[in-house]
């Protein structure tokens, strides 16, 4: 059951091309989001249909592919681990951002 733990799967489009962190080490992180969507019918019977925004952090061997491969409209499937993190903006302010670590990419789209 511990496998089980902390596992997130989605399948969404590119909300935009990746963002690529290279670092002084010579490691790289690419950063980007996913749209997944969905649909129910409200009260009165009418189609509702919304769009969530999930924040994939990609790090490891699995960068080069984003890097060359991965790019805005694209649909993919993720896998890995939900992440929460704090900063502080510019004006001070503590802001807070869920992101989902991805160990698994598949590529979707042609």
């Amino acid at each position: 059951m511990n496998a089980l733990r902390n596992k997130v799967q989605l399948i969404g489009r590119l909300g935009q091309d990746p963002e690529i962190i290279s670092f002084t080490d010579g490691n790289k992180m690419a950063k980007f989001s996913i749209a997944t969507d969905d649909s129910y019918k409200d009260k009165d019977g009418n189609k509702v249909e919304r769009a969530y925004w999930h924040n994939i952090v990609v790090r490891g061997g699995l960068v080069k592919v984003v890097e060359n491969y991965i790019t805005k409209g694209k649909e993919i499937a993720v896998e890995g681990k939900l992440t929460n993190r704090s900063y502080e903006s510019a004006n001070g302010e503590k802001r807070y951002i869920t992101e989902v670590v991805c160990s698994e990419l598949l590529m979707l789209s042609k």
